[in-house]
């Protein structure tokens, strides 16, 4: 049964609620996976269902990319389910059961990103290796998380990046990082590399798989919801950009909250969101129906990515 929010929250708390008078609406876009009944039924759309019962109903070589964020190896609740941890051996089982019916929806030159904590990365590098090409690491940092007196503390995750063949698309001019000009250098008395914005001495940067100008999504932001595990629109839009053209058909099998079809709703992607929180189902759509209204994405603007805690960074 779904539910509307029912949490006090301080004045500026910008976290996205389940209002009661919004539920009978959102519930009625919600595609069952059961109605699914045809591949162009799915587009655009975020269903409930759980991804294996969805997967054989989505049209064979269609998807361009997809992005899997799948449960970590770790105890967590979503909603009204929970996941635990187990073996490195059963984890892998799981994934390779996730992704396997997946592998046939993707076109030859798709890309494909799995997300994973340190605990899960063999697992991943293993059976994503199995049906997939592997091309890097990315590994972004997470300023969140709480210390640990007897370890290191956790504050990066790793994002696996694939493709199905050495034919595939990235567009590196897409994702630049600009950064600021720590030791500007001159050439015949004029900058090298850099400019003068706002008074600060710029560079646009080439991406690399160390991201540190990541914001986990919090309560003062207008994308935050309750979801446990979100990750940030920005997250999504470097990697929507960087492996598809506007038009492309992305894939996101535990869609959660909506970050992924959000996103490529704004960056003019098509998209088929699976998830089997019907709450969630229902956030993400209303997640879109906002993004009709405001297609920005926090720490990207004009085309260009900026580092965290740019002055302009929630402009």
């Amino acid at each position: 049964m779904h539910t509307a929010s029912t949490k006090k929250r301080a004045p500026q708390n910008r976290t996205i609620e389940l209002r009661p008078n919004e539920l009978a609406n959102l519930e009625r876009l919600v595609l069952k996976g059961s109605a699914l009944s045809k591949p162009s039924q799915s587009i655009d759309r975020i269903i409930h269902a759980d991804c294996g019962e969805v997967a054989p109903k989505l049209g064979l070589g269609t998807i361009d990319l997809l992005l899997l964020d799948p449960p970590y190896n770790l105890d967590k609740r979503f909603g009204k389910s929970a996941f635990k941890s187990t073996s490195s051996e059963k984890y892998a089982e799981s994934l390779e059961a996730w992704l396997k019916p997946l592998v046939p929806l993707l076109k030859p030159n798709a890309s494909v990103y799995i997300c994973g904590d340190w605990r899960s990365s063999a697992a991943i590098q293993t059976i994503g290796q199995k049906f997939l090409k592997l091309r890097n690491r990315i590994t972004w940092e997470r300023e969140k998380g709480r210390g640990a007196k007897t370890n290191w503390k956790s504050c990066s995750e790793d994002i696996w990046y694939f493709t199905v063949s050495n034919e595939y698309k990235f567009n590196d001019e897409a994702v630049k990082l600009k950064r600021r000009v720590i030791a500007p250098y001159r050439e015949n008395g004029k900058p090298k590399d850099w400019t003068v914005e706002d008074g600060e001495k710029t560079r646009l940067t080439s991406p690399s798989n160390l991201w540190t100008d990541i914001t986990v999504p919090f309560w003062s932001m207008r994308e935050n919801t309750d979801h446990p595990t979100q990750k940030p629109e920005k997250l999504a839009a470097k990697l929507i950009l960087a492996s598809s053209d506007k038009g492309d058909l992305i894939l996101d099998p535990f869609c959660g909250s909506g970050t992924f079809p959000v996103t490529a709703k704004k960056l003019g992607r098509r998209f088929i969101g699976i998830e089997s929180d019907l709450d969630y189902c229902l956030v993400a759509l209303k997640r879109l129906q906002m993004a009709e209204q405001d297609d920005s994405i926090q720490g990207y603007e004009d085309g260009v990515f900026r580092e965290r805690n740019a002055v302009n960074l929630g402009k």
